[in-house]
């Protein structure tokens, strides 16, 4: 493999993290709030159905973002509703909201356009283009550095560039202020927060709301940015990929992009390298492109060392009389 293979498949490994990273720190929020959600793969769904729906309708991305971010703060509303208004139980909500989104998506999605359960494929200015930084074109002469900034930093959308920005925000948020120490708290002990005058549901729901706001941008990318419009079961198992990275990353954000990139890697690889001939065999394409659920298996399983999480998460808090 020589530099420039090496380079194009590290672009296509930050790709294919975005959504990713963006999922798995979503439910780093709520999770570290106590409320634990696997109805991240829905929430991603609905976002990316209606994000590419009201750009194909309107040739605007950016509305299409925003109405991608309002189903999944819908979605997230329910969750909220279920789990904290009343007290339900937070996995059986998750399971509903993901088979609520896949039924959902599709029947709209004929509805409103016949295709199949699928939108219009989307052009100009109803996808995120990607953004070519200052001197990437005068540069990319330039050895090892010049591929480097031109191909592999330069050259995405700006959900990606938002993405990575992100997990520095999330790390100064969660460990550098008082809402995200309340935040962590909330997750660990919600009593000694509530015995301190602090609303435990309006932080839990603070956590959901971000947590929805996330899972929309990462929908929204997959339909608008990594693809151009949206198909039935396009997150593909996401969703769940990203709460394996959680776990992976023991809940902390840098450790989170790490987990998150290594996924991208994976799928990255499989994508440009089918049937691997290794002399003795030939890895057929199959076991390439099911290697992130291997992973995603092997970190559920417990291999990657004990992973412990908030002591209150997915725990109705009822306050004491």
């Amino acid at each position: 493999m020589d530099f420039l293979s090496i380079i194009q498949v590290l672009d296509s490994t930050v790709r294919l993290a975005t959504p990713l990273l963006l999922a798995c720190l979503a439910g780093l929020y709520s999770e570290r709030a106590g409320i634990f959600d696997i109805g991240l793969e829905g929430k991603m769904l609905a976002a990316a159905f209606f994000s590419a729906a009201i750009a194909a309708l309107t040739g605007s991305v950016w509305l299409g973002l925003l109405a991608g971010i309002a189903a999944s703060l819908v979605l997230s509303g329910i969750h909220g509703l279920a789990s904290i208004t009343f007290r339900g139980n937070q996995l059986i909500s998750g399971v509903a909201i993901n088979f609520l989104a896949a039924g959902m998506t599709v029947l709209i999605a004929q509805s409103w356009f016949a295709q199949g359960g699928r939108t219009p494929s989307l052009t100009g200015d109803a996808r995120f283009n990607p953004i070519e930084l200052p001197f990437a074109e005068a540069l990319s002469g330039v050895p090892v550095l010049g591929p480097i900034y031109s191909e592999l930093i330069s050259g995405h959308s700006f959900l990606v560039y938002l993405a990575m920005a992100t997990v520095p925000a999330t790390w100064w948020l969660l460990y550098r202020t008082r809402f995200g120490l309340r935040l962590r708290a909330v997750g660990e002990n919600p009593a000694a927060v509530d015995t301190a005058g602090v609303s435990v549901v309006g932080l839990r729901f603070a956590a959901v709301a971000i947590c929805g706001v996330l899972c929309g941008i990462a929908g929204a990318y997959l339909a608008t940015g990594l693809q151009a419009g949206f198909v039935k079961e396009m997150t593909a198992g996401r969703g769940f990929i990203a709460l394996a990275a959680l776990i992976f990353a023991k809940w902390r954000p840098w450790h989170a992009l790490y987990a998150c990139l290594l996924f991208g890697l994976l799928q990255a690889i499989a994508l440009r390298y089918q049937n691997i001939d290794l002399g003795a065999f030939v890895v057929p394409v199959q076991v390439m492109d099911a290697l992130p659920y291997i992973l995603t298996v092997v970190i559920l399983a417990g291999f990657v060392g004990k992973a412990i999480p908030p002591r209150a998460g997915g725990e109705p808090y009822v306050k004491e009389r």
